[in-house]
């Protein structure tokens, strides 16, 4: 690995920053409200950012930032154009994947780019955004999979059509066609992907019909595409995914997800991993206010063949949350998530839920090169506190107590297994501290550490299991990451 490169590359990223982080202050007045005048920061931060292709699919997030770069060229409002990039430090110790070396330190640097570039008509869009994903600092220790690095790629290639009144009755409807990313409730199942260094994409259709803000229908039909290190990804000529939702929102404190999605994934030339699956859910929800109780309740249940076997599987989640009306506006929450695991590796039924294209980073802890918990084969009561300390500002501490739903199943996709369940189930219990400033629209930063107490089941593991030397003592996670766009 060329240091010296690495380091001038690290010194411009630095610049760019630093440059961001001014443009953000001169942006801004003390109470966060824009700046009159003009030039070039106002322009941008004044700028009406005309709905893209994919507005309906991803959070708003994603797409609805100040244009500083479309702002200098003095690009017309048809025609967007913006980039993104994310700088992650992550380091953890005493690793107990099957895979990696003994006693080694996995500390990586991971960055992810994006470019937007759209054509806004009053019903037809296009949009492409490409996507570069890349680990620097890794070694024969690191945990590198294509969930961390996918070299200059097409995220997004696709075409919008929207009508906004349907027969003179006030529905909206999209049609989206191409290479395209989506969101789908909470994410468990479908969603783009954020603290992973890559995201997930399809190829296909995607409809909707709906009325702003009460509810809407959706339908797709996609085939997944398939992430490749280095070569640009292609789409799964082998797997066919496709499904439909229904969301509700006409009774504020009783919001509605329901869905099902069904997969056909034959990619794998061992039928043993053949995936076809029906999965059915229900999420009911509401959303924190101050001074009241919130909660959200998510059910799912998968059937279908694993192979030439029976899959039959569920994952339950819920939460209750409270606000309290105090500095800080501190929230308390209880949850708990159960996902079921097999019960036994020679029985005629596949019973480990699969979480299809889902995230895990926001119900579980850091995903990256750690995240040793995967929703499936796990039972896990916790609580969480999250506060606001200033504007813009978040700090989160959390507490999670970890199991197998069943001792015989394996864990996760770690590679450690006790077929006989004589290791037991207890996994231990993880710690986590987390802080996230978001400065403006354009720039923010994060950083959270993560204690994880392994719990016995890594003392009684076999040798066979492979567990490495010294993966049965805690682990300490660290990370720093910040995120700019222009």
């Amino acid at each position: 690995m060329d240091f010296r490169k690495q380091k001038r590359r690290m010194l411009v990223w630095v610049g760019v920053l630093v440059l961001c982080a001014w443009g953000g202050i001169a942006s801004a007045s003390m109470d966060g409200s824009p700046r009159t005048g003009g030039g070039l920061l106002a322009r941008a931060s004044s700028m009406q950012i005309t709905e893209p292709a994919d507005a309906v699919l991803v959070p708003t997030r994603e797409w609805k930032w100040n244009r500083y770069l479309k702002a200098a060229l003095h690009l017309p409002d048809w025609l967007d154009l913006g980039l993104e990039h994310r700088t992650r430090f992550e380091t953890y110790d005493h690793p107990w994947r099957r895979s990696q070396p003994a006693g080694q330190t996995d500390s990586q640097i991971q960055q992810r780019s994006r470019v937007r570039l759209g054509l806004s008509g009053k019903s037809v869009k296009f949009l492409f955004e490409g996507q570069d994903s890349r680990v620097y600092l890794d070694g024969v220790e690191s945990y590198v999979t294509t969930a961390i690095r996918n070299e200059m790629d097409v995220l997004q290639l696709m075409a919008s059509f929207t009508v906004n009144n349907v027969l003179e009755t006030g529905l909206r409807a999209d049609l989206h066609v191409g290479r395209l990313t989506m969101d789908f409730g909470r994410g468990r199942l479908i969603i783009r992907n954020d603290y992973r260094n890559t995201s997930n994409a399809f190829d296909g259709l995607h409809w909707q019909l709906g009325r702003q803000e009460s509810w809407r229908f959706r339908l797709f039909l996609v085939e997944p595409v398939l992430r490749d290190v280095i070569q640009p990804d292609e789409q799964s000529k082998r797997s066919v995914f496709w499904g439909t939702s229904v969301e509700s929102e006409y009774m504020p404190m009783l919001r509605l997800n329901a869905y099902y999605f069904g997969l056909n994934d034959q990619r794998s030339a061992s039928v043993e991993r053949h995936r076809t699956f029906s999965t059915f859910g229900t999420r009911l929800y509401d959303e924190p206010e101050t001074g009241r109780i919130d909660y959200e309740i998510e059910s799912v249940w998968q059937t279908g063949k694993k192979g030439n076997i029976d899959h039959f599987a569920h994952f339950q989640h819920i939460d209750i949350g409270y606000t309290l009306d105090l500095p800080w506006s501190p929230r308390f929450l209880i949850h708990y998530d159960y996902a079921s695991g097999d019960r036994s590796a020679q029985d005629s039924r596949s019973s480990a839920f699969d979480t299809l294209f889902g995230a895990r980073r926001f119900d579980y802890m850091p995903t990256g090169n750690f995240g040793p918990f995967f929703r499936s084969n796990f039972s896990s009561p916790g609580w969480r506190v999250i506060t606001v300390p200033c504007r813009g500002c978040e700090v989160q501490l959390k507490h999670r107590v970890w199991y197998l739903a069943t001792s015989r199943g394996a864990f996760g996709r770690n590679g450690l297994h006790d077929p006989s369940g004589g290791s037991g189930n207890f996994l231990g219990h993880d710690l986590e501290l987390r802080a996230r400033w978001i400065t403006n629209d354009n720039l923010e930063f994060e950083l959270g550490y993560t204690h994880w107490f392994k719990g016995s089941y890594f003392d009684r593991l076999p040798d066979s299991a492979g567990l490495p030397s010294g993966g049965n003592r805690d682990s300490d996670y660290f990370y720093i990451q910040t995120k700019f766009r222009l």
